[in-house]
């Protein structure tokens, strides 16, 4: 596992928080609630390539397919 993609996560979060904050403060819910998603999104992308990687890794590992 690359820890390089958990600073990553971690990173978005960060963003996606402070941005989220930002907006609530200013009255803006809506769009917070859009940048909340996106961030999710984003961060939903990045697990679904480290699960796809680990997939491969095991289908080379026991020699499946």
């Amino acid at each position: 596992m690359d820890i390089n993609l958990l600073f990553k996560i971690a990173g978005i979060g960060i963003l996606v928080t402070v941005i989220v904050q930002m907006l609530r403060q200013n009255g803006r819910e809506e769009l917070a609630t859009v940048a909340a998603i996106a961030g999710l999104i984003l961060a939903t992308m990045l697990v679904v390539s480290m699960i796809a990687s680990l997939l491969e890794t095991v289908q080379r590992t026991f020699s499946l397919y």
